[in-house]
This record gives C-alpha cells, sequence and structure tokens, in this order.
C-alpha cells in the first residue's frame, strides 16, 4: 500500500478518484488528510523561538491534532512508500516538512501539481522530489519574523496605549496605508466649480446634450458663458474620429481576482479565496495563490480550440503578458479552469459565477483586440467674444473581439447624432450646476489589496489576511464596500508612525518580502535575514520602553464640560474608541461620548442573565450607544 497525504479532506476526495488505473501500477493509493496544519508556534509566546541559537521555533501540536497524526502514524507504518501532496507554495512545503517531522518519515516524496486532475496528478507521482528546505525556510522566516515583530511592537503598545491592542509586520503597514488616505480626506479642502451643459438640436431636430470643456471656478465666468451661449448662434466646429483598439488583460492572478470578484460579484477577498479554495480541491481549477500569469501549453490548446469552435478564428490572437513581479514564480501558472472546454462548473452558485469569472478572463486574453471607433463632436458659438469649446463623446463597437467572451467589459455604445462640420445647431437650454471637488475615495478591500501589491507589501498568500486582520482587529470597519479606520486604528497607527516609521515604510515592508522570497531561491541565509533585522528592531523598541503612555489625545471642545463636576474634558481612547474624560480623573470619573452626550453608566434592568445564570441584565453605554448586557460582562457576553 502507498500513502498519499495532502492537507484537506475535500481535496484527498478528489485525488483518490485518479489514483486506481495507473498504467504498471501494483500497489493502491490510500489518501488521507492532516486537515491544515499540524504543528505551530504556541499562542502569544516568544520563547518558542531561540534567538541566540540561531532563530530556531520550538513547534507544538496544534490543538485536536493528536487524534489526526496518529491516525497518519498508523497508515504511515503500513505503506511501502509515503507521498506528501500539499499544495504547491511555501505553505504547503511548511506542512510537508512538519508531517515528515512529526510523523518521522524517513524518505518520503514530495509530489506538487498545480490543478487537481487525473493527468496532473499521475505526471505528479511520476516525478517526486525531496523537500524543498530552501523553500520551507522562507515560510519559517515569515512566521519568526511575523511572531517577534507582532510579540515586540504589541507588547509596548499593551504598555503605553491600551491593554490588548496588536501589532503587525505587514498589518500595521496596511493601516498606515488607509489612515495617509484619511488624512487626505481630513484636510481636503473643496473648491467650488459649474459644470455648464447645453441641449442642442440638429438640422434633423434630434436634440442632445454637449458639455462646456473647461469648468468655472467663479461664478461670474459661468454667468458670462451662458449669457453668450444664450444670444450667439451655435455650429459645430470639429468632428474627429479615430479608431482604437482595447486589449485583453492578462489571466487571473490572486490579486487581480480578488480585485474583479469584489466589483462584478461583491465578494470579499477572504470569501472570494474560500470559493476559490473550494473550486480547486474539487478539481475545477489551478491553485488561486500564486503571481504567475503563464498558463500550459495543453491550456493555451484548449484555450485555441475553445475560441475558434465557439467565436470563429478571428477571434483567436495568441499573445504573452508580462509578468506582474520579477519574483513571480514560474513553476505555478495563472488562476484558470483545469478544462477550459468546461464553460460552467461548481457545486452551487457562487462557485459557478466565480469558475465563470475565471473562464472568462482566461478564454479572453488569447483573443483578438475589440476595435473601437471614438467620436467626438466640437461646437461653439459665432461672433468676436469668445467662449470654450462644448464637445459630445461617443463610441462604437467595429469588432468586439474579446469583449465577446466578457460581455460586461464592453459597456455600451454611444453613438453621436448625424452632423456635419459648420452645421448650425439650435440652442435649446444652456444651464449650469454647481458642484464641488471631492476628496480622494476611502479604499475598498479589493482597492487596499491592490495598492498593497503595487507597493510590493504582502504575497498572494497574504493578501486576504490582511485585510481581515485588521477588521478582526477593530483597527477598520467596513460599511459598504468602504473601509473607515477606527478610533483606535487611527491611534495604533499614529504611535506606530510616530515610534516605527522605518519598519512600516513601504520600502522597507517591501524590502523584507523580496529579502523572504530569496531565501525561497535560495539567495539568502535564513540565520542572516533574521538577524540583520532583529538586531536593529529589537534595540529600537526598547529604546521606547521610557515614553510616556499615551493617556491624553487632546482636549475636548470647550463647550463639553465634565457632567459631574464641570471640569474640563480630554480625549481618551477607550475600548470602544474615543471618549471624553474629566480632566480630574481619577478623582472625578465624568464622562460623555465622543459626540459629547452623557454617558449615563450602567443601569440595572431586574432580570437575570439568561446565559450565566448568576449575573443581572444591566443597561449600559457603547460605542453604538446603549446596550444590555449581564454584569459579570466581558467574563459572559
Amino acid at each position: 500500500m502507498k500513502l498519499l497525504i495532502v492537507e484537506s479532506p475535500a481535496k484527498a476526495k478528489t485525488i483518490a478518484k485518479y489514483l486506481n488505473d495507473i498504467p504498471n501500477q501494483t500497489e493502491n493509493f490510500v489518501v488521507t488528510s492532516s486537515i491544515g496544519h499540524i504543528r505551530d508556534l504556541p499562542k502569544n509566546n516568544k520563547k518558542a523561538i531561540d534567538i541566540e541559537g540561531g532563530f530556531i521555533p520550538y513547534y507544538e501540536i496544534s490543538k485536536g491534532k493528536e487524534k489526526v497524526i496518529n491516525d497518519i502514524k498508523s497508515k504511515a507504518k503500513k505503506a511501502s512508500e509515503v507521498l506528501l501532496a500539499t499544495d504547491p507554495d511555501r505553505e504547503g512545503e511548511a506542512i510537508a516538512w512538519h508531517l515528515k517531522e512529526v510523523i518521522n518519515l524517513k524518505n518520503p516524496k514530495r509530489i506538487v501539481f498545480n490543478e487537481i486532475t487525473k493527468d496532473a496528478v499521475q505526471e505528479a507521482i511520476k516525478h517526486p522530489r525531496k523537500i524543498d528546505d530552501k523553500l520551507r525556510e522562507a515560510q519559517e522566516a515569515r512566521r519568526v519574523l511575523d511572531r517577534l515583530v507582532g510579540y515586540d511592537l504589541s507588547g509596548l503598545i499593551w504598555k503605553k496605549v491600551r491593554y490588548g491592542l496588536s501589532a503587525g509586520r505587514v498589518q500595521s503597514p496596511a493601516l498606515r496605508i488607509i489612515m495617509e488616505r484619511e488624512r487626505e480626506i481630513r484636510n481636503f479642502k473643496p473648491e467650488n466649480f459649474w459644470m455648464i451643459i447645453a441641449d442642442v438640436k440638429n438640422k434633423n431636430d434630434l436634440q442632445f446634450t454637449l458639455t462646456c470643456s473647461k469648468e468655472p471656478r467663479e461664478e461670474k465666468e459661468t454667468q458670462r458663458i451662458i449669457n453668450i451661449g444664450k444670444s450667439r448662434k451655435w455650429s459645430v466646429i470639429n468632428i474627429k474620429e479615430n479608431e482604437m483598439k482595447r486589449a485583453p488583460r492578462a489571466p487571473f492572478i490572486t490579486s487581480t481576482l480578488q480585485q474583479t470578484a469584489s466589483a462584478r460579484l461583491g465578494f470579499a477577498p477572504y470569501k472570494t479565496m474560500s470559493v476559490a479554495q473550494k473550486l480547486y480541491e474539487a478539481g475545477h481549477i489551478t491553485y488561486m495563490r500564486t503571481d504567475s500569469v503563464i498558463m500550459s501549453k495543453q491550456a493555451l490548446g484548449q484555450i485555441a480550440k475553445v475560441i475558434n469552435d465557439k467565436y470563429g478564428k478571428e477571434y483567436y490572437q495568441p499573445r504573452v503578458f508580462a509578468k506582474k513581479s520579477k519574483l513571480a514564480q514560474e513553476a505555478h501558472e495563472a488562476i484558470r479552469p483545469s478544462n477550459i472546454l468546461k464553460e460552467y462548473a461548481g457545486a452551487n452558485e457562487e462557485q459557478e459565477k466565480l469558475y465563470h469569472l475565471i473562464w472568462q478572463r482566461a478564454v479572453g486574453s488569447r483573443m483578438a483586440d475589440a476595435k473601437l471607433l471614438k467620436m467626438k463632436m466640437t461646437a461653439n458659438v459665432d461672433g468676436e467674444e469668445k467662449i470654450p469649446d462644448f464637445t459630445v463623446n461617443g463610441s462604437r463597437t467595429l469588432f468586439d473581439g474579446w469583449l465577446k467572451a466578457d460581455p460586461i467589459a464592453r459597456g455600451e455604445d454611444v453613438e453621436l447624432p448625424e452632423a456635419s462640420i459648420g452645421e448650425t445647431l439650435k440652442l435649446a437650454e444652456i444651464r449650469s450646476e454647481a458642484k464641488q471637488t471631492q476628496p480622494p475615495f476611502r479604499y475598498t478591500e479589493a482597492g487596499l489589496i491592490k495598492e498593497l501589491e503595487k507597493r510590493g507589501i504582502g504575497r498572494p498568500s497574504t493578501y486576504a489576511s490582511i485585510v481581515r486582520t485588521l477588521a478582526v482587529r477593530n483597527y477598520v470597519e467596513k460599511k459598504g464596500k468602504t473601509l473607515f479606520p477606527t478610533d483606535t486604528g487611527d491611534v495604533v497607527s499614529s504611535f506606530l508612525e510616530d515610534n516605527f516609521e522605518k519598519y512600516i515604510s513601504d520600502s522597507f515592508t517591501a524590502e523584507m518580502e523580496n529579502e523572504l522570497d530569496e531565501i525561497a531561491n535560495g539567495k539568502r541565509e535564513y540565520v542572516k535575514t533574521l538577524s540583520d533585522f532583529y538586531k536593529p528592531f529589537t534595540k529600537n523598541v526598547n529604546s521606547k520602553k521610557d515614553i510616556e503612555k499615551i493617556t491624553n489625545l487632546g482636549n475636548a471642545p470647550e463647550e463639553y464640560k465634565c457632567p459631574k463636576c464641570g471640569a474640563r474634558m480630554i480625549i481618551k481612547l477607550g475600548k470602544s474608541g474615543k471618549f471624553l474624560s474629566c480632566s480630574l480623573f481619577p478623582n472625578c470619573n465624568g464622562g460623555r461620548m465622543i459626540d459629547g452626550k452623557e454617558l449615563e453608566g450602567p443601569k440595572e434592568t431586574g432580570e437575570n442573565c439568561p446565559k450565566c445564570k448568576n449575573g443581572k441584565l444591566v443597561e449600559r453605554d457603547g460605542k453604538f450607544g446603549r446596550f444590555i448586557s449581564c454584569n459579570n460582562y466581558p467574563k459572559c457576553k
């Protein structure tokens, strides 16, 4: 018997279907699953890493995994050969190594595949290799680095800001990016401008709308343009047509899949990865954590067949896309359907939608450019006193090309009314609309991932978890699709920017990511990389131990006085965000909400807690107003 170990029961079930008819096979395969990681660093324990001994991590068996390990050990003893078929990335390599160490496998074979298909699995079994220690070291370096940074920074924040807060090597730069945008918005000063619109009719009495090419900042200038427009004759002074091509986009990588699924399907990044994981484990798509845009020759052959059969030969155009990252792992493929001949797949509606999106992008990437005709009509008035030109734009699709496979990306054609240069236009109405310049947009989850990728922060396997961590830590709130920093996030980011600017900068974080990649490629040493980082970092942390604790975030507005003693109030940070506290605290415990409303304090309702049975229900103040909880809160929630 041969034993093949993967990390997911669903993946094991799919693979098992492909192992019964391998040519020249003399033994049966048994497929089992580790159900994820089997061991990890102890939680919240810096001593789990021997820094002086060379940053050696000491792992412990994950909770609830003893039974799984014993089951795998039992099967491994009966096996003539053990194959480790965990995912084809650093995380998968680490799981394979942990299985080898914990089960005490003497000579396990490592096999990898980017898609769970019969051909891919059987081909991988023919070409086993050893565990890639460099790839595993890169994952271990990331894990150790994140633990050391998180432990040291979080410990300092607990003492200097508030207990229970956290910081992280990648999480904190992401929070800084959000806060930088928030400060831009706060400091933004809107300016007034006027949009001027003219409704005109051509010789066939067909009405259309022209827009002034300049937007005046002064109402006086706006009125001058309107008055001249009303009193003069209008005519077409130019019609410009320009044929242009619109090329398809590359097949999906992790970041672009998350961004497009957010825009098209409304999926949060974490949900996109969860749905994609199920599609991968069922054998429908290739591995979904990748930064490579290449596709296999077999896949490209299938794409060519689909395009020729479904759309016609004129729609097919071979092309090569430049890789987005110089460190993109070329052994991986882009995210694509395992069988491109299948346009639809998935066990439910969410899977079907995401699969079809992946199919559209993969097929469209090898289709011909779309050809568009862009049109622009320009009009103005006669007379010596001139006003800015008024224009209207249009477009027409001459050849849809790749848009045939992805019609949502097409948009609508806007045809210009028939007219000729010099033709007189009849003014129906000219009017203005008062507008204001708008501040920059806050980030969405997809927008933040795009920004992180652009700045070189994070990797395909970490994008979704970075965003999720910020929300779990209560550093950001999601309203609709938009991320808003919380008061807590604001204070923590400001503290880190003031004291650890270098370590949460774009350049430093991106360079650290590159160094971790170089460990995987064998270009850097594990110990030297961690040592070069940690020695100056820990020195910096120790130098901040004597700074004053942040207890006062500034004075409250003068109109808000302490409701108990009438003294001035100051802004503080509590568990639910900022609030106003009496400046004489602890001698006076008067307080208000951040908006000035008086804190009423807990009030008993007279009812017993239905959860713990021992406590009493009380009404108390919270971030979103009054709420009812047990008087044993937070022990009882």
